[in-house]
């Protein structure tokens, strides 16, 4: 098929992969303007962006997608179906509905829950045993359209956001050309949504992981690893800013305040929350790498009854 592919993160590029290794003919990748990074303010490339001109695939970066002009450009290309993985734009009408098949998306969870802009970041951060991608056609509404195929995955206890997103790009992928197959036989059964279980999957801000002590520790241990590795959990341990990389829920609750250092163990910090505690197994300070606890623990001496605030 003639494909014209929109995406953007690294999520997207499996998906740009798969469709080349496939035999699908891209003739045009869409993606997010070039930004400019770190004080040197160095021009960088998004990761299709980089993907595409490696297989030598035009490239197209509209700071609005729904101008008339960039509306025209893309109708030059004459393909059979776009393909939106995590684009970053609204899809107009007159996108949606260009080419024979429209746009099919590659949503990275089990819809219609998690609708939204973060969706891995928040299976996490609920607590969800099972998540996945589906594949949908595009409509009007934001993740509202009909359901194409779904892939599952299970979560782990320790799933972070960084492993889930590995997990679910390369399903994507493999839904996808499965799709795409589907719709080149005439095979595909779309399946309305009907209405979303859970809230919208709102973008994830640095703030938000701000870690509130007072929450349970299954609630902390959720937030540490839906936040990791970006933006991150952190706290405040006396007056630096301390990011907490890994935890671990311990049953005990020894009644402290929240936020209170109870315990140090060798291989990490023990800090009571709203409910049971929480070890701190890996963490970073100010001017020094992510580091395990206990390495941590030999240069840098925190007294119990310490308390980490917000």
């Amino acid at each position: 098929m003639r494909i014209i592919f929109m995406g953007t993160p690294d999520f997207s590029v499996p998906v740009l992969k798969a469709l080349m290794d496939n035999g699908h003919e891209v003739v045009l990748a869409v993606t997010q303007p070039d930004k400019q990074r770190g004080r040197g303010k160095k021009v960088t490339y998004s990761p299709v962006k980089e993907e595409a001109l490696a297989r030598d695939i035009p490239v197209f970066q509209p700071k609005k997608i729904r101008e008339e002009e960039n509306i025209e450009f893309l109708k030059k290309y004459e393909a059979d179906v776009m393909v939106v993985v995590a684009f970053g734009q609204i899809l107009p009408k007159a996108i949606l509905e260009m080419t024979p098949y429209g746009c099919i998306n590659v949503h990275a969870s089990l819809l219609p829950k998690y609708r939204g802009a973060a969706p891995i970041q928040w299976a996490v951060l609920e607590g969800e045993k099972v998540s996945g991608v589906t594949i949908m056609q595009m409509d009007e509404g934001l993740d509202t359209g009909d359901m194409l195929l779904k892939k599952e995955v299970e979560l782990t206890a320790t799933e972070t956001y960084e492993s889930l997103h590995d997990k679910l790009s390369p399903l994507g992928a493999e839904a996808l050309i499965e799709t795409l197959k589907q719709v080149e036989e005439g095979e595909v059964k779309p399946v309305p949504q009907g209405e979303t279980p859970t809230p919208y999957a709102r973008m994830i801000e640095k703030e938000m992981g701000n870690i509130d002590w007072c929450k349970d520790a299954i609630q902390v241990d959720r937030l540490i690893r839906g936040l990791n590795p970006w933006p991150s959990a952190y706290t405040m341990l006396e007056d630096k800013v301390m990011k907490v990389w890994k935890g671990e829920v311990l049953t005990e609750d020894l009644g402290k305040s929240p936020g209170e250092i109870v315990r140090v163990d060798k291989d990490g910090l023990v800090v009571q929350t709203g409910k049971g505690c929480i070890k701190i197994t890996e963490l970073q300070v100010p001017g020094k790498k992510r580091m395990l606890a206990s390495a941590f623990l030999l240069g840098y001496k925190v007294p119990v009854h310490t308390v980490l605030t917000q």
